[in-house]
């Protein structure tokens, strides 16, 4: 299911349970709604909505660990790819060839990456034909100097940590949300939501409130999912760092 999706279920679910509140209220028998139960309810909601709370802060802090990791990778991906360019053009004519393959490599990777329909995953998973002709490129080397030499050494250090990274990145990509956490935290807010509809009165403005309430909590849910997407949807990561890495590599 995509992040809207998901998002819409917990929504139905939470003022969906409000609603149920409200209509239990009204058939229940009046001891139930007695001052005593409110008392024991309240307390109840209470340690429930702390666990919410506490599992809430478990799958942001999830998601954010994971989009700053998938980040901090693409920026140390686009600075390993200005030093192999820089590195081959201070070892002579000879790189041209792997210049242009590096070049065309890393265009194409961004155009996977970075598709114009937010909607359409990302591909990840690098292509072998280009990156494995730029390695074997480097291979072809003969060096004439020790100058040349270290550069070809640290070249291929370089393109090694290059498609590592790519990798790594490719087996990121599932979801770092735990979904049976998330299934918890829907149910657990959706209890505190008919306990909400249980003691309030049925008027516009409780509804209008219960409502806005459910629609923060939904669109929270949302967020949390898109931010588990960094290549995707409304909250991916920019593709700054690797464009300005396509801008410095030299003809």
């Amino acid at each position: 299911m995509t992040p809207a999706a998901i998002g819409c279920v917990a929504f139905a679910c939470v003022f969906g349970g409000a609603l149920i509140g409200m209509a239990l209220r009204r058939i229940l028998p009046e001891h139930h709604l007695s001052t005593d139960s409110k008392e024991v309810i309240k307390l109840a909601m209470g340690l429930t909505a702390t666990m919410s709370a506490l599992v809430l802060a478990l799958l942001i802090a999830s998601a954010k660990s994971s989009y700053d990791a998938q980040r901090n990778e693409l920026t140390q991906l686009s600075a390993t790819i200005i030093l192999l360019d820089r590195g081959l053009a201070h070892y002579g004519p000879e790189t041209k060839g792997a210049r242009d393959l590096l070049r065309r490599y890393v265009a194409e990777m961004h155009d996977q990456i970075w598709v114009n329909d937010r909607t359409s995953a990302a591909e990840l998973e690098p292509t072998a034909m280009l990156g494995e002709s730029f390695y074997d490129n480097l291979q072809q080397l003969s060096p004439q100097t020790d100058v040349q030499r270290s550069i070809k050494l640290e070249a291929q250090k370089m393109s090694v940590d290059l498609g590592q990274t790519r990798w790594l990145l490719s087996e990121q990509r599932g979801s770092s949300i735990p979904m049976p956490f998330l299934v918890l935290l829907v149910f657990w807010v959706t209890i505190i939501f008919l306990s909400f509809g249980l003691f309030a009165p049925p008027n516009a403005t409780v509804i209008a409130a219960l409502f806005l309430c459910a629609l923060s909590v939904a669109g929270a849910i949302f967020l949390i999912l898109e931010l588990d997407r960094p290549f995707g949807g409304l909250v991916r990561i920019s593709d700054l760092p690797l464009r300005n890495a396509m801008a410095h590599l030299g003809p």
